[in-house]
């Protein structure tokens, strides 16, 4: 083991919580009490992060429920989703700094560059207003003024009185593969997420972004979201597989899939072309399963196994170069509780720090 690992979990803010996949039930549509008890079993089992994402059509306002839960967790750190665009950035610079102050420096930013709701934007456009928000909000949340004119916003303004506990701006979690993406993120991010792929893969995209980050003049550090299912045994562990999908209709994931505005992003193609290539029971390699992207779009494949190959598949990723991992399986509650007991002990993890 060559350092501690972040291990995070995901709260299910947009409907994203199933019993059998694609079935919904009302016990576990997103909601204050649901999601926050999601929330409070990450705590309890000792995750150091927990991801709190942003839709439009699903679920609950990621910034709203992250304002609830300052006052029911006290150490767990939440890993906010805001979606580029959708507010204006020295209003949505001083929201974070209050949430930040009400969690006492608690807060992380993930940050979403998807199209806003009932607007579509070409690529480059779109990753060039997200550029332009992390730019904004990064030096008002450093406590600096702004004297910025670019295409998509002209500001001239100083930051908000309200300023976060450390006075600087949280880190930024960023992901995409498209060259656009991957721009922004060395340009502006601090951790670049990936969703799941076979490790050569996952090499190759590493080697690039250290690459481009470099020649930023920066260094980022780097997180893995994915699925998991672990269980006593391997053949339990692959047992639920079966059940969870038991129940799946194949048209029903389709439009689950397709309600997300990042149905058509780079990352969701690569997801369906490792599940196409999967073998026949949808592993596309050992341990990792792609049958969750039948009906998720985003996310589609999770680590399988007992403990021991589990905890293996992790530590593989970390001798990779991964160090922040954002992980999630059905029912949220009761896996976050499973992995809990069986995984997390045995990993090296605390949340991540950032040089000043």
């Amino acid at each position: 083991m060559t350092g501690p690992m972040e291990i995070s979990w995901f709260s299910a803010l947009c409907d994203d919580d199933y019993e059998y996949l694609g079935v919904p039930e009302d016990r576990l549509k997103s909601s204050l009490a649901h999601c926050g008890e999601i929330t409070q079993a990450a705590e309890k089992g000792g995750f150091d992060n927990i991801l709190l994402p942003s839709g439009y059509q699903l679920g609950m306002d990621s910034v709203a429920f992250a304002g609830a839960m300052a006052a029911l967790t006290s150490k767990i750190k939440l890993l906010l989703a805001i979606r580029c665009g959708e507010m204006w950035p020295p209003q949505l610079a001083r929201q974070i700094a209050t949430l930040d102050q009400m969690l006492g420096g608690r807060l992380t930013i993930n940050i979403i560059s998807s199209d806003m709701p009932g607007q579509v934007l070409a690529s480059p456009e779109r990753y060039g207003r997200t550029l332009e928000v992390m730019q904004l909000l990064k030096t008002l949340l450093d406590g600096n003024p702004i004297n910025h004119q670019g295409e998509h916003y002209q500001l001239e303004l100083d930051p908000p009185r309200m300023g976060t506990v450390s006075g600087k701006c949280p880190p930024f979690y960023f992901g995409g593969l498209s060259p656009a993406a991957r721009d922004v993120a060395a340009k502006a991010a601090d951790v670049f997420l990936m969703w799941p792929d076979e490790e050569p893969n996952v090499t190759a995209v590493l080697d690039d972004m250290k690459t481009r980050a470099a020649e930023a003049g920066r260094t980022l550090r780097y997180g893995y979201r994915v699925h998991v299912i672990v269980r006593e045994t391997e053949a339990e562990a692959l047992d639920y597989t079966r059940t969870l999908m038991s129940k799946l209709d194949d048209a029903e994931g389709e439009a689950i899939r397709k309600k997300s505005l990042d149905a058509a992003s780079e990352g969701v193609r690569r997801q369906a072309e490792m599940r196409d290539r999967a073998d026949n029971d949808g592993f596309a390699e050992e341990n990792l399963w792609t049958g969750i992207g039948r009906a998720r779009s985003g996310c589609g494949a999770a680590i399988v196994g007992d403990p021991d190959q589990v905890l293996r598949k992790l530590l593989r990723y970390q001798a990779m170069g991964l160090d922040a991992f954002i992980l999630s399986g059905y029912p949220h509650a009761a896996e976050c509780d499973l992995f809990a007991r069986y995984v997390l002990p045995n990993l090296n993890h605390k949340p991540l720090e950032f040089a000043a």
